[in-house]
């Protein structure tokens, strides 16, 4: 048993406790903690660190940073004194440990609470998740593959709007992990919770699912399909109309005839899609520009082989959107590379005008170019196409729209169909600055910056929000974490991407980054 401080690490029974209470924290967050006592005043990088909690799983930097964030919750560390972050290296655990041994019957009359996080209730309509489909090839190479069906099925599913859909961030925390379906069940408030596997070999592949009721543990339905490559790809359709088709008692008849996602032409287009998407998550979580241009050469060969699919469009015009609104490379703020990223999330509407991501990736790049009425059109174009649909920037739509009341309504509606999305911190910090509620503003937005360090924008909420509280020291600290990130930024230069509908809004957010000691010019 390990000690620091206030708290006791009990690594036979996996729990954190301290003062004789225990403190509930999932498995992935317990090994990251239990990582770094081990390992105390040393620094430890992030790949080292996933690669002693996620072994032989591919993971992005989201994943790590969210178990940290939950650790530093979990530890009291909000000043981030204990577990400290060395920017680009990595973190150090800067508490003194001690060891020491334990006995049998310290443990009697008591069970480990397994990691458990807080219990959700169960919706009032049929709910079901997702869990990532457990890769049988015998190749980690081939985790992409069966992280991009499962994602796919999840979407399928999403569209029906009778029933509630955890989202991809949610049920992907359970990969690689031996999981109880009813703790599952449990900790995500669902009635169904489909889990499965997925082989790839030569020109076959091969998935296995079945259906649990996680309130008995008892299996609803199984089934087995093989498809050949050469075939069009439609193995996502077929599970969701299956799932549906058990289900049909509560999906609205009407529904169950609605075309689902448009399949691309080959398997080879859809395979250069999943790896495309794969290096886009850890493009975007580390804003690499490297990885960037990688997604884009993949994407642009999906592209090649099926220049009618409308994903392949959608996903690229998101790289470009990225590359506008942060200095990865000479397309910050630049003109061109907006207009380039319209006119494919354009192209991916025209191609598929029932695919949500295409309405609401051009919802975003309209955002940008000012147009906020039609950029709420194309949002909620994809919510009705998608009842489930989860994008955060929605929230931040609606917000430079001028409605930042109605943002913070639709990050509480989403949390139920995506409880570890981190990047609602951001919607919500954003909208209590713009609302004037700056106490409000300051925990979200200081959780979100522990996921994502090096995203400028969130750095500059909170150095407006402290400044606004005249908690100047903060406010700078803020302040030179996005001179950390952009060294030459300037106000003048940045208030092209700050789109408030409403002027008094964006002169509120300059006036406090002004206050923080950020230049205008």
């Amino acid at each position: 048993m390990y000690q620091f401080g206030d708290f006791e690490l009990d690594i036979a029974r996996g729990q954190l406790q301290t003062e004789q209470r225990e403190i509930e924290l999932r498995p992935k967050s317990f090994e990251v903690l239990r990582y770094l006592v081990e390992n105390p005043g040393r620094l430890i990088s992030k790949d080292e660190l996933i690669k002693a909690v996620w072994q032989n799983v591919i993971v992005t930097d989201e994943s790590l940073t969210q178990c940290v964030s939950e650790v530093r919750l979990a530890i009291g560390d909000r000043e981030q004194t204990k577990i400290r972050t060395v920017p680009r290296r990595g973190y150090r655990f800067a508490v003194p440990v001690s060891l020491r041994e334990t006995t049998a019957s310290q443990y009697a009359g008591s069970e480990s609470n397994g990691g458990r996080i807080q219990e959700q209730p169960m919706p009032d309509r049929p709910s079901i998740a997702v869990l990532p489909l457990v890769n049988l090839s015998g190749d980690p190479e081939q985790e992409y593959f069966g992280d991009g069906v499962t994602e796919d099925i999840i979407t399928e599913l999403s569209r029906f709007s009778e029933l509630v859909v955890i989202a991809r961030t949610s049920t992907f925390q359970y990969k690689g992990k031996a999981v109880d379906i009813r703790q599952v069940g449990r900790e995500l408030g669902v009635r169904y919770v489909l889990e499965g596997s997925i082989r790839r070999a030569g020109n076959r592949v091969r998935v296995a699912v079945q259906l649990i009721d996680t309130t008995t543990g008892a299996h609803r339905w199984a089934e087995r399909y093989d498809r050949e490559q050469t075939d069009d790809f439609a193995l996502q359709d077929d599970v969701a109309r299956d799932i549906v088709t058990i289900l049909a008692s509560y999906v609205k008849g009407a529904e169950t005839e609605r075309r689902l996602l448009k399949p691309p032409a080959t398997w080879e287009a859809y395979d250069y899609y999943l790896r495309g998407a794969e290096v886009f998550r850890l493009a975007f979580a580390r804003l690499d520009r490297d990885l960037m241009y990688e997604a884009r050469r993949l994407l642009l060969q999906s592209l090649a082989v099926d220049p009618s699919y409308a994903r392949a469009y959608a996903l690229l015009a998101r790289t470009h959107t990225i590359t506008y609104l942060e200095s990865v490379d000479d397309d910050y703020l630049s003109a061109a590379a907006l207009d380039r990223a319209q006119q494919l999330a354009m192209q991916a509407v025209q191609l598929d005008a029932n695919l949500p991501e295409g309405h609401s990736q051009l919802g975003w790049v309209l955002l940008w170019l000012g147009r906020h009425a039609a950029a709420l059109a194309e949002f909620e174009r994809a919510i009705v196409l998608n009842p489930n649909y989860n994008d955060h920037s929605y929230g931040h739509c609606l917000i430079f729209a001028g409605e930042p009341g109605r943002a913070l309504e639709a990050v509480r509606s989403n949390m139920r169909v995506d409880p570890f999305q981190f990047r609602r911190l951001a919607v919500m910090g954003h909208a209590h600055y713009t609302l004037g509620s700056y106490k409000d503003a300051i925990p979200p937005l200081r959780e979100c910056a522990s996921y994502i360090p090096n995203v400028r924008v969130v750095h500059l909420w909170l150095a407006a929000a402290y400044a606004q509280l005249e908690l100047l020291a903060e406010a700078r600290s803020e302040a030179a974490e996005v001179l950390r990130i952009e060294p030459d930024f300037n106000i003048g230069k940045w208030k092209c991407s700050a789109v408030y509908r409403t002027p008094d809004h964006a002169e509120h957010l300059f006036d406090g980054l002004r206050k923080a000691g950020l230049t205008q010019e």
